[in-house]
Parts: structure tokens; sequence; C-alpha cells
């Protein structure tokens, strides 16, 4: 647990700090993001997308790079920062905690989404939670938290570990294509796959937020160390983030929105809408409101671990 508290104590230090007055710019630095080959074309997108759309990080003196590792699994999130190809990264909190324990110095600066709302969706043929004995589900990494939280949901329905075949697919493109071609008999979804899936017949079994409410879903995280050296580059990156999140959460800014979730995810314009109202009426709290730490959803994040061994 000493590992785990280090680095999100270390995370809200570095949010401390965007309170602070940031004075004259630097000339334009450029940095580089590494962005999960699953969340690339999904809602988790949203964030990094509005603020590059809306100029949000020129405006700091930064010209963000997004870059995304090669694909295999969320750890290679971190490798990517231990390499140098990147210096700040998306990362879901159990693989930043996994690396903390494992002696990395890669720690969070800013939340990027709190609580997520994964939907199980099924075969138009499967109709409920006991339909899935003997059947195929796609879930993501068995010790993150879409896998826990799928499972939690499934066994407030009923539906206990060993009574379905579990595949682990990486990213929610890739479980819908596994939905499409008939390879697994449900998966795990986030938007706006999971929206397109009811709209084109497949039925929702239950969403994640239903089984754990409150969660720190992902993060951006940095070395330490590199943060150290560049401190002034760390907190122009929050607090252009910050202003993202600002934006995002007014509802004068929604068409401005729905063009950037448009333009990341290739939804439609409904589709997008939808979205929006599935995160903000009412307000879920899907979303950080100036990408602060929730300490309590890491916490939640950590305690789920442990129950998975």
């Amino acid at each position: 647990m000493a590992c785990s508290r280090k680095f999100y104590v270390a995370g809200v230090v570095m949010l401390l700090c965007v309170s602070q007055s940031a004075g004259a710019l630097a000339q334009s630095l450029t940095i580089r993001y590494g962005q999960a080959y699953s969340a690339a074309r999904s809602i988790f997108s949203l964030p990094i997308a509005f603020a590059l759309g809306e100029g949000l990080f020129a405006r700091e003196g930064l010209k963000v790079e997004v870059l995304v590792p090669i694909p295999g699994g969320a750890d290679n999130m971190i490798a990517s920062l231990h390499i140098d190809s990147v210096v700040l990264t998306h990362v879901a909190t159990p693989f930043l905690v996994r690396a903390a324990l494992a002696v990395s110095d890669a720690v969070a600066v800013a939340a990027e989404f709190n609580n997520p709302i994964y939907s199980l969706i099924a075969k138009p043929e499967i109709s409920s939670f006991a339909d899935l004995r003997g059947k195929i589900v796609g879930l993501a990494d068995e010790y993150g938290t879409i896998s826990l939280s799928i499972r939690k949901l499934m066994e407030l329905h009923g539906l206990r570990r060993g009574e379905f075949g579990a595949r682990v697919i990486e990213g929610t493109s890739a479980r819908w294509a596994c939905l499409r071609r008939g390879d697994c008999d449900a998966v795990v979804l986030g938007q706006p796959q999971d929206l397109v899936a009811r709209e084109q017949g497949y039925r929702l079994l239950g969403v994640s937020t239903e089984a754990v409410p409150d969660l720190l879903y992902t993060v951006t995280a940095v070395r330490r160390s590199w943060a150290e050296v560049n401190k002034s580059a760390v907190v122009r990156y929050v607090r252009a983030l910050a202003t993202a999140f600002e934006l995002i959460r007014a509802p004068s800014n929604r068409e401005r929105v729905i063009h950037a979730i448009t333009q990341s995810t290739n939804a439609s314009e409904e589709i997008a809408q939808q979205t929006l109202e599935l995160f903000f009426k009412p307000d879920r709290g899907v979303l950080p409101r100036r990408g602060e730490i929730d300490i309590r959803g890491l916490s939640r994040v950590i305690e789920m671990m442990g129950e998975a061994g």
C-alpha cells in the first residue's frame, strides 16, 4: 500500500501546482503524449482530442504530439514512459498501481475519466444474464477495472465465474468486432460502440456503474524524474486539460463537443449527442470537473484489485 500511496499523493501535489501563477510562457515546447490503442477511437480520447481541437495546449505554449504505442496491452503505456518514446501517457489506474508496486517512478498528474459507463451487450437472442451460461463473453484485461466491474455486475445477476467462457480482448473496437463476427455471444463496450450496437438490434443486459459506481478510471501519468525537471510543462499541460473539461461540461459548447466526438470516434452526430446525454442528463460523474484526482475513486480501484487477488 505504501507504493500506491506515494503515487497518488504525488499526483495531488502536482495538481496543486495548477493554482500557482505560471508567469510568462516559455517558447513552444513539444511533448509526446501516449494514447492507448484501445482508447484511440473511443470516447476515452475525448479530453485530449477536444483540447487539441480547441487549441488549448497551443495556448499554453505546448505542441502535443499524440502517439499510440505498439498494441498488445495496457502495460505498454507505462513502458513507453520508461523507454522515453513518450513523456506523458494515458493509462488506466490499475496499470499505474501495478507499475508503482514494481517500483516505477510513474505518477498521476491529472484525471481523464472517473466513472466509465461500460455496457454488457449481447446478441439479440440473448435476453438475460442467465442466457450467458456456457456462452463466450469478451472482456478486457482480467485485472483491469472494466473486467472487475463487469464480473461484479454478472454476480449481482446470479452469473458467477466459471459459468461462462471469458475471452480477453483489448479495446472496445476489437470486442465490438468479435460480437459482430459472432465469435462472442456478449461483449463489454464503451461509447460510442455500445450505442451503435443497440441501434443495430443488439441487446443491453446491464452497465458497469450498476455494480461499481465510483472509480478513478484513467489518468495522465508521467515519470516523476521527468516531471521534476519539466515542472512548467506539466503545469501547463494540466491547466490546458482543466480548461478542456470546463468547456466540455458547459451546455453552451455542446455542438463543439459533438464535433470533437464525431471527429475522434467516427460516430454520427446522433450517437455523439446520446453519449453526452448519457454522461450529463443527469451528471453521472463520468468526467472530472478540472482534471482533479479523486482519491476515494483511486482507493476503490486498489480495493477492487485486492479483492481480485
